[in-house]
């Protein structure tokens, strides 16, 4: 991924439902957006955590899904042409010349902005770390969370452990890269989607991949490079042998590197003005249940209605030479010609 910074008019900090709105109203008034999410797609928690769990309180729409309503979301925005950067942290925000604002991932891409917008829910999605003593010795040396770059790990003994859709996806995924490729989980039970276990099952039955009932108990290794990890099964103890493990437990929300982006915080969230919900540093933004003022209530159509009133001011700091205009969407030639419906 290349370092060279990317220029845009606003920086997105996560890709949720009040993230990809905000790409909307950006764009009505002829702002381009970056979004970075460390998840590897949008819709935040709605389509990470309940996909298929009903809301019941978006405006207009008496009943739809998180994953239903993320994908009306992309489909809304779509005439704006937005920037994903997903599997990627927002790992540091500093302030540059002309009061821009550069943003770097933990993926080493950076990006150059004077708005930044702080979309992120209750804050990053950060993996739950398996109980196993001296992992972190291991950590993006040989034991890895999140498969950022799939070539990485072409050659390599891989063993994934987990039981769910990111296990069984990256199992599929790897399979044709790796040297070997072995699946453990505590149980012969999954909570990831059938065909993919199907898959899954059809691939060791051809001898292509292995599956292991048991749990990881320690690491075999040194220098922060594994050699194998031992298995505690119903038969015993087993050594299964190995260069790489991606354990994949799910996710837990933390608030991450935003904690240290120098901004004011009120009980790990971002206090913002009710006018612009314009954090503490001018020019940065807070929007959705990561920000907090008197009064707030954390719901999406909250997030709708503070993603309108941060682009006013947006705008502002995008174009200072440009006289804001007020329009309607229903009313205004310009608008729908953006939108593609005039």
């Amino acid at each position: 991924m290349s370092d060279t910074p990317i220029s845009t008019d606003v920086i997105i900090v996560g890709a949720g439902p009040v993230g990809l709105f905000a790409v909307f109203e950006l764009g009505l008034l002829d702002m381009k957006a970056h979004l970075v999410d460390i998840l590897g797609k949008p819709g935040g928690q709605c389509a990470e955590l309940y996909p298929e769990k009903p809301i019941y309180d978006i405006p207009a729409l008496p009943i739809v899904t998180g994953q239903q309503l993320t994908d009306n979301l992309m489909q809304q925005i779509e005439p704006f042409g937005p920037t994903f950067h997903f599997n990627q942290m927002a790992e540091k925000l500093e302030k540059i010349e002309g009061g821009r604002w550069r943003l770097t991932t933990d993926g080493g891409q950076v990006l150059e902005a004077p708005v930044v917008v702080i979309a992120a829910g209750g804050g990053s999605f950060m993996p739950k770390k398996p109980p196993i003593k001296g992992i972190e010795d291991y950590e993006d040396k040989s034991v890895f969370y999140a498969v950022r770059k799939m070539e990485q790990f072409r050659g390599r003994h891989i063993v994934i452990a987990g039981g769910g859709d990111s296990a069984l996806d990256w199992f599929l995924n790897l399979q044709p890269l790796a040297a070997s490729i072995r699946l453990v989980h505590r149980r012969d039970d999954f909570r990831a989607a059938p065909d993919s276990v199907n898959k899954m099952r059809e691939l060791v039955a051809h001898g292509k991949g292995e599956l292991h009932i048991g749990q990881i108990t320690t690491l075999e290794g040194a220098d922060g490079q594994l050699s194998g990890v031992n298995l505690k099964t119903d038969s015993g103890e087993q050594l299964l042998p190995c260069d790489t493990l991606l354990p994949f437990y799910g996710l837990t929300m933390k608030l991450g590197p935003v904690a240290n982006f120098g901004l004011n915080l009120h009980e790990n969230l971002i206090p913002v003005d009710t006018e612009k919900f314009e954090t503490s540093e001018q020019g940065i933004f807070a929007i959705g249940d990561i920000n907090w003022y008197p009064g707030k209530l954390k719901l999406i159509l909250s997030g709708f209605h503070e993603a309108a009133l941060m682009s006013q001011q947006a705008f502002k700091y995008v174009y200072p030479d440009r006289k804001l205009r007020f329009q309607y969407t229903t009313s205004s030639s310009d608008l729908q010609k953006k939108l593609a419906v005039a």
